[in-house]
């Protein structure tokens, strides 16, 4: 009976997450993505695999705010209630390339494109409460430093760095977030859906890929990779928990840079400057 929001479920983890929860009984799943093509062949898919009707897709180019304002004014219009919304999508170890606002693109769309999306629905998530927030980060959160002088690392360009900062930066919203919600019923969860074999690896070298190649029967596959996702959003367990980080189904430790609520709240101001947004 849940009204369900996934950002970039066309395939891999995101897709496995909308089949699970369209077969839990969701009222209506709604992805989003930025290619229609594919996202119109996955709703096929979903609602073929589920046996749900009610899965539909929309447009949102997260790398495009003017893209992420016409989706949300969509959903606040036309849903009555938005009970989880799943920030999955996300760009990994790209060559650097610019959003169309002019960030770099991993912390574009992976950090600053959920972040507004986030703050566009928060309105509808609130009074549709009890209601979940979940953002899929990464283990590679660990390897990741804030630079707030250089955020859209224009004096320096590293893609394993910049990832791992937008996935450090994952956690940290998911953080400061938690605490801004206290009392509302509305509550925050941040993840590592394990090492995936998706098509998120397609930039990397030939020595990353070949790497990955060797360790793929240590990895997961789409459906194992959605499971910490789904546990996430429907587990009556983590009702009074918020603002934490999972991995595996259960609670996991995070890297020390992760629980540093001093950066949190520079990156929370800093965010919500780049996006010219008062968001208290």
């Amino acid at each position: 009976g849940k009204v369900v929001v996934i950002t970039g479920a066309n395939t891999g983890i995101g897709k496995e997450t909308a089949i699970d929860l369209a077969k839990r009984g969701a009222e209506k799943v709604i992805i989003a993505c930025r290619d229609m093509e594919k996202a119109n062949a996955a709703v096929k898919d979903i609602i073929e695999s589920s046996g749900n009707e009610h899965v539909v897709c929309m447009k949102l180019d997260l790398s495009d705010s003017k893209s992420i304002r016409e989706f949300a004014e969509a959903i606040n219009k036309d849903e009555p209630k938005l009970n989880i919304l799943i920030n999955n999508a996300g760009v990994m170890a790209c060559p650097f390339g610019k959003t169309a606002d002019g960030f770099e693109m991993q912390i574009g769309v992976n950090h600053l494109g959920h972040f507004l999306l986030t703050y566009l629905l928060l309105d509808l998530i609130k009074k549709s409460a009890p209601a979940r927030i979940i953002n899929v980060s990464s283990m590679a959160h660990s390897w990741g430093s804030i630079n707030l002088e250089d955020l859209n690392s224009e004096k320096h360009y590293n893609q394993n760095k910049a990832y791992a900062q937008s996935k450090l930066a994952n956690v940290l919203f998911t953080r400061s977030l938690a605490k801004r919600l206290e009392g509302t019923g509305v509550t925050t969860y941040s993840l590592h859906p394990g090492v995936v074999q998706t098509e998120l690896i397609r930039h990397l070298n030939g020595v990353q890929q070949f790497f990955m190649k060797m360790v793929s029967p240590f990895t997961k596959n789409s459906v194992q990779g959605a499971q910490t996702t789904i546990y996430c959003a429907v587990d009556p367990s983590l009702e009074k928990e918020s603002g934490r980080y999972y991995s595996d189904c259960a609670p996991a430790s995070c890297s020390a840079a992760a629980k540093d609520d001093n950066v949190a709240e520079k990156l929370w101001e800093l965010s919500c400057s780049l996006l010219s947004l008062t968001w208290d």
